[in-house]
Order: structure tokens, then C-alpha cells, then sequence
């Protein structure tokens, strides 16, 4: 089975939440908040594919897995963010629009990105992307479902919150089922690199969290602002990753996707347990 046939619903009932939950009065807290919000997008536009690319580097990647880390720190956005910023106090309402934010910023800096990546590392070995295709594909599994879920927020906005409160319990299972299947048909070429990679992604999103929770102190964000930035910086949409990876418009490469497999392993772990320590210390 290719996992794409699994990946690309997961990933339009995720964004298609996303805009169930987003309301375009969200948006002026850019205005009102513009200093956690800058902070967050610096991490998650810029910091964070900067890192990847040094890391990649550093732990000399093979060509895939390089394209495949850098590819899974320029999707920002992961679907729980907003859960976990709830679990641990923070500002739902900044994570909601950091997200909604992330997600259409990235329609146009994940192809001019990853054109980069690809040129500097993956012309040599047969690795080219499509750029025409990446932005369409982006268009409908990202920005379409995001359009058509505040559409329904407020066409029916009691239906709505019903859908949003089901999709919500069914995003994480859904996330578990891809990275169970993924596992299964690629589990000999993740055994042989998990090694290399975990150190990759483990050290990628500790990194992360260190330096948006430095920058976050810098601008003197509240702690609520501050552990909503570290969430977002830290979490990631393995499944739009994937979705770019595995497609076969795009690099149809399910072995460049295995970064952002573990990626997506290793963040709930970490964030998980960073959850854990604030809940205790408030306590």
C-alpha cells in the first residue's frame, strides 16, 4: 500500500480543523501581540530549516535524508499544538493563529526552500522537484480545506464546533495509524538509519525549543506566550512532510519521508514531557 492514499485525507480533515477552529478576528492579534508572534515565526520559518540544514551537514545525511529533514523543518503547524499549549497553560488563542499563520506563510516559502535544498544537494543524484507541483498540491491539501473550514464556521457555526470537537479526538489516532503502516513497509531501512537519524531530529527539535525559549525571554514574552512559542516552534506537520515526500507529483520518495517520521515520534515524546515538568511545576 503507499502511504500517500493514507496521508493526503489525514492531512485535509487536519487543515480542515484548523479552519473550523480559526476565526478571521484571529488574525488582529497579529497587531495587538506582534512580538510572540514574531518570535514564533522566526523560529518556525527561519531558525528552525536553518538548524536542519546545519544538522544535515554535521551528521553528513545521505541526499534523501538531508532533503527529508530539512523538508519536515519547513512544514510548521503540527495539529496538536493547540491541545498541548492548552495542557500546558498557555495561550490557545496565540497557538491558534500562530498555526493558521504558519500554514498559508509556508505555501510560499516551503517550494522556494526546498528548490534550494534540492538544487544544493539532490541535482547529483537524481533528486529534482517540481516546483509548479509542490504550490499546487499545497493549494488544495492546505489552503482550500483551511478556506472551506472557516467558510463552515461561520455558514453554520454550531455544526461546526460538533465537527471540531470529533476531528479533535481523531487527529492524533489518525497520526498514530500513518506512522504504524509507514513503520511496517519501511521498518529495515529505519532500523539500519535510526541511529544517524534520531540524533538528527532529537537534536533538531532540542535546539529548537532552547533557542525559541531564549528569544522568547529575550523579548520578554509572558509565560503563557512563551510555552504557546516553544510548542510551536517544536511541533511540526509530519503529515503535510510526508504528504510532500511520498507524493507522486512532487519527489515520490517514501524513504525521504523517514525524517519526518521520527520527527514526528520524537516531538510528542519531548513536548510530552515538557508538558509534564510545567504542569508540575505550576503545582
Amino acid at each position: 500500500m503507499n502511504t500517500i492514499w493514507i496521508v493526503l485525507p489525514i492531512l485535509t480533515l487536519l487543515m480542515f480543523d484548523l479552519g473550523l477552529a480559526l476565526r478571521f478576528e484571529d488574525f488582529g492579534k497579529v497587531f495587538r501581540h506582534p512580538w510572540p508572534i514574531a518570535v514564533a515565526l522566526i523560529g518556525q520559518l527561519i531558525l528552525l530549516p536553518a538548524i536542519a540544514l546545519g544538522l544535515a551537514y554535521a551528521f553528513q545525511l545521505k541526499p534523501v535524508f538531508f532533503i527529508g529533514l530539512v523538508l519536515i523543518a519547513c512544514c510548521p503547524g503540527g495539529s496538536s499544538s493547540n491541545v498541548f499549549s492548552k495542557l500546558a497553560g498557555g495561550d490557545v488563542a496565540l497557538s491558534v493563529t500562530l498555526t493558521a499563520l504558519s500554514s498559508i506563510i509556508t505555501l510560499f516559502t516551503i517550494p522556494v526552500i526546498m528548490s534550494w535544498a534540492t538544487q544544493l544537494v539532490g541535482t547529483g543524484v537524481g533528486i529534482t522537484l517540481p516546483v509548479g507541483n509542490l504550490i499546487k498540491q499545497n493549494l488544495v491539501l492546505m489552503l482550500l480545506p483551511v478556506l472551506l473550514g472557516i467558510g463552515l464556521h461561520y455558514a453554520w457555526p454550531q455544526t461546526a464546533e460538533k465537527i471540531d470537537k470529533v476531528l479533535m479526538k481523531l487527529a492524533f489516532p489518525l497520526l498514530l495509524v500513518l506512522i504504524t503502516v509507514f513503520y511496517i513497509q519501511h521498518h529495515r531501512t529505519i532500523l539500519e538509519n535510526i541511529g544517524i537519524l534520531g540524533l538528527s531530529v532529537t537534536a533538531l527539535i532540542l535546539v529548537a525549543i532552547g533557542l525559541s525559549s531564549g528569544l522568547s525571554r529575550l523579548v520578554k514574552n509572558s509565560p503563557q506566550q512563551r510555552r504557546t512559542v516553544i510548542i510551536e516552534v517544536g511541533m511540526q506537520n509530519a503529515a503535510q512532510a510526508i504528504a510532500i515526500a511520498s507524493s507522486p507529483l512532487i519527489f515520490a520518495s517514501e524513504e525521504m519521508a523517514i525524517p519526518a517520521i521520527l520527527y514526528s515520534l520524537m516531538m510528542n515524546i519531548v513536548l510530552l514531557l515538557y508538558v509534564g515538568v510545567v504542569r508540575r511545576r505550576a503545582r
